[in-house]
């Protein structure tokens, strides 16, 4: 077993910002994320190596992994955690080509920055090639696939949409619009809003700049992706705003529906929950007194939330007092809130799927077999929906949003591990640091 004083898991911008708080302030800290590069799906395409000593004139990104990287903590990219216990241990696996290692990391305090994922939801092509999450083309772009020259419609609903589309615009995408959900009256109140916050506000004048020629249709949605002839590529979405329907013509369609949490340890240690999220305290301690969470665990808040956040967390953990970042965690929160607000999803949305329309996508479940059913366990016996790879994670949301099943429960493995990697329990030596990049 590894022990450290701090594990912290996740190294996105709240991970990061409490493993360095925590190790800035003598605390043992080790961070464990299944990327192999530390932050997380936001800070992604960031590279700083840990040797790296420019002074701190760059990005927030860049200022924030430059600081982590001279804290001490010590990075384990690549190791995916699947079984947690309270009493004090994590148990994680890293794939090495076609080697497995599983190893136990124990802690005195765990803070818990898992961070978020796209919501997606079940509509008629849904399953064609091209059509990917919103996140997920981003992301594939920032790893090298060329999107110059395609068609791209860019829907769904959130502050993601916009960035997402300026992204692509800014590498060579012909985009054809960006389809929002949410109804106009609700995005202006939003938009009002943040006059309190002057760089958010200017960060979105600045994705709006860039997609000034840009069709930005509100209170609409995709009901069907739809292709030509034999060909299963994707050639045209069919757009509705309740009244008409039109056709918009494309070669990919970047659709995701805000975010998830990611929560799945949280609940498997047992920690309380409000809602869909962590509930934390002011110091973000969970229900469970050795258990922090921070960032979008506890509320969809994006960077700056999370950042704060995690701040605290490490703060907390090292015993030093936080009450000058409670202003800036508790406008946080509200941020949250008037976002939750703003791109609740509509009614609309729940008739899209047809009998034939895949819901489950790891198992080939279609919609027709998961109405009549009582529930997820129900669904599960019967169907296998929730059962394959994804572990419900793609799936699950949408279920519940489409019939309102919640999660009745989340056992380990939270994915799937190759049964002669738990045998080995090779384990790695306490040296390994990986916050390298490599």
């Amino acid at each position: 077993m590894i022990r450290t004083e701090v594990l912290v898991i996740g190294a996105g911008p709240a991970g990061i910002a409490a493993a360095t708080a925590a190790a800035a302030n003598g605390r043992k800290v080790i961070v464990l994320d299944d990327n192999l590069a530390v932050g997380g799906q936001i800070w992604r395409e960031q590279t700083v190596q840990k040797d790296d000593r420019r002074p701190h004139n760059g990005s927030a990104k860049q200022q924030g992994l430059e600081a982590l990287f001279r804290s001490g903590a010590q990075v384990y990219a690549g190791w995916s955690v699947f079984d947690a216990h309270a009493s004090g241990t994590v148990e994680a696996i890293k794939r090495s080509g076609h080697e497995e290692i599983v190893d136990e990391f124990g802690f005195d305090r765990l803070i818990l920055a898992t961070g978020a994922r796209e919501r997606f939801l079940p509509f008629p092509g849904w399953t064609l090639p091209g059509v990917v999450g919103a996140g997920g083309l981003q992301a594939l772009v920032q790893g090298g696939y060329s999107v110059a020259g395609k068609r791209v419609i860019v829907a769904g609903t959130g502050p993601l949409l916009m960035a997402v589309a300026a992204h692509l615009a800014e590498q060579g995408a012909r985009i054809g619009a960006v389809v929002e959900q949410a109804p106009g009256p609700k995005l202006a109140r939003f938009a009002g809003s943040l006059f309190i916050d002057p760089a958010k506000l200017m960060q979105g004048a600045r994705y709006r700049a860039a997609l000034w020629n840009v069709p930005y249709r509100t209170g609409c949605w995709v009901v069907e992706a739809t292709s030509g002839g034999d060909s299963q590529q994707l050639q045209a979405v069919r757009v509705s705003n309740g009244v008409r329907t039109w056709t918009e013509p494309c070669d990919l369609l970047a659709c995701g529906y805000n975010l998830v949490p990611n929560t799945e340890i949280a609940s498997l240690l047992g920690c309380a929950f409000n809602g869909s999220f962590v509930e934390v305290d002011e110091r973000q301690r969970t229900s469970l007194p050795n258990i922090f969470c921070a960032g979008e665990p506890t509320g969809i808040g994006g960077v700056d939330a999370a950042l704060v956040q995690g701040k605290i967390a490490g703060l907390s953990c090292a015993g030093k007092d936080t009450q000058a970042l409670q202003r800036k965690a508790a406008a946080g929160r509200a941020f949250a809130q008037r976002l939750e607000r703003t791109f609740a999803l509509r009614e609309e949305l729940r008739s899209l799927v047809q009998d034939d329309t895949i819901v489950c996508r790891c198992e080939d479940v279609p919609f027709a077999r998961l109405r009549d059913r009582n529930g997820w366990t129900d669904a599960k016996l019967q169907t296998r929906c929730g059962m394959g790879p994804c572990q419900g994670r793609v799936c699950g949301p949408a279920v519940e949003f489409l019939l309102g099943w919640k999660s009745v429960s989340v056992r380990p493995p939270l994915f799937p591990v190759p049964f002669e990697a738990l045998c080995s329990q090779s384990g790695v030596p306490e040296t390994e640091n990986a916050s390298s990049q490599n």
